[in-house]
C-alpha cells in the first residue's frame, strides 16, 4: 500500500535500523490488504508523510507478513498507529481516526 516515496516500508527485517534506531520519530502505520479502514486512512499517511519530511519518518507495515514486528509491539487491530521515539513508544492510536488525530500523535512527539 506504499503510494509516498516519503513512506518506508517496515518490516520484520528492518525494523530496529529503520524505526527502533532512527535518529528522527517515527510514524509507524499497520496496515493489512483487506482493510477497509486502513484503506481509507492511507491518504491521511501520505500527506503527513509529506508535512513532517525531514522532521518525522513514517512507514507502514503489512501486518500479514511480518509477525514479529506485529507481536514487538502487540499489534491487535487495524488500523494501528504508533508513534516511537528515541526506539520507545510514546503514542499510539487504534482504528480510523481524522487526519487531525493523527497530526496531533506525530505533533506531541515532537513536542
Amino acid at each position: 500500500m506504499l503510494r509516498s516515496p516519503r513512506i518506508m516500508e517496515i518490516t520484520d527485517d528492518n525494523v530496529d535500523e529503520l524505526a527502533v534506531r532512527s535518529p528522527l520519530p517515527v510514524l509507524i502505520d499497520f496496515w493489512g490488504a483487506g482493510c477497509a479502514p486502513c484503506r481509507a486512512t492511507a491518504p491521511h499517511v501520505d500527506a503527513l508523510a509529506d508535512l513532517y519530511d525531514g522532521r518525522v519518518r513514517v512507514g507502514q507495515c503489512d501486518v500479514d507478513g511480518n509477525h514479529e514486528v506485529v507481536a514487538r509491539f502487540d499489534v491487535r487491530a487495524m488500523p494501528t498507529f504508533l508513534m516511537l521515539r528515541d526506539g520507545r513508544v510514546v503514542g499510539q492510536i487504534v482504528g480510523a481516526v481524522p487526519r487531525a488525530k493523527l497530526d496531533e500523535l506525530v505533533r506531541k512527539a515532537l513536542a
